[in-house]
């Protein structure tokens, strides 16, 4: 146990004074207190500084300013350089300190040109934190955006989808989906318009074709709902329909595409045409 108000010596203290004794000069005699100082029975006082510690305070107080050489790259402006480095006293700074090489025009600066910046000391901007959590900020809303996206239910997302019309099998529904392609295509028409001559020419009967007429006797019978003849059919065809005249809608289409040119709608016929 220890005396009140003593300490204990080093236990390398006779060594220490030996090899003094001994004439050990230079580095040798300079080496030896760090040995003691790191030794297993060297006692440190209270509140020395550890290493880590004391390369913190050495960056703390690093210089704020140093000397870089800059070499300018394609898309390099004074203002983007000296945004990078923080020059004091922005681009007109680095301007001025680089006026010879630079030019009369600070906005004209070459790829390869050697600059010489007036820069900050290297190390952490004190802005990064702040600019790292923002960035971990928005990541994380970008994940969370993504991943709610992703867990939304497939159904939800079909449901949001148009649903592709349809179509009875009838004559009512060939000319509503004549009128739907007629309606993309910029053809005019009714349905009023289309169904009173429909009527009139072949009684809403799709597969039917005049044997008797002239065109008949021309060897180009009229086929079809709107009988038509297949000069005219393959002339004023509606593209995205079945190229056959006895196709309702094809028929139908085909029809009031003529009829637009030649009468200007559907509408305006009411007999032969």
């Amino acid at each position: 146990m220890r005396g009140h108000g003593k300490h204990r010596r080093p236990k390398n203290a006779p060594l220490a004074r030996g090899l003094a004794a001994a004439g050990l000069t230079g580095s040798a005699a300079l080496a030896l207190p760090l040995a003691g100082a790191t030794s297993a029975g060297a006692v440190a006082p209270q509140g020395t500084p550890s290493v880590a510690v004391v390369k913190a305070a050495t960056v703390k107080t690093a210089p704020k300013t140093g000397l870089v050489k800059y070499t300018v790259v394609s898309g390099d402006s004074l203002s983007k350089i000296a945004h990078k480095y923080a020059v004091p006293g922005g681009w007109k700074k680095l301007y001025r300190d680089n006026q010879a090489a630079v030019g009369a025009d600070p906005s004209l600066i070459r790829p390869g040109l050697k600059l010489t910046v007036h820069a900050e000391a290297k190390g952490r901007d004190k802005s990064a934190p702040r600019a790292d959590r923002s960035a971990e900020r928005t990541t994380v809303k970008r994940s969370s955006a993504q991943g709610a996206a992703a867990a939304r239910p497939a159904a939800a997302v079909r449901a949001a989808a148009p649903k592709a019309a349809t179509y009875a099998n009838n004559l009512d529904g060939w000319i509503r989906e004549s009128l739907d392609i007629m309606a993309a295509k910029g053809i005019p028409g009714s349905y009023d318009g289309i169904y009173r001559n429909i009527m009139r020419e072949s009684s809403g009967n799709p597969l039917a074709i005049n044997n008797w007429d002239s065109n008949a006797a021309a060897g180009t019978p009229s086929k079809g709902l709107l009988q038509v003849i297949d000069p005219t059919f393959r002339a004023y065809h509606v593209a995205g329909t079945p190229f056959d005249p006895y196709d309702p809608v094809a028929n139908i289409t085909a029809a009031c595409n003529y009829a637009a040119d030649r009468y200007g709608s559907i509408d305006n016929v009411f007999g032969a045409y």
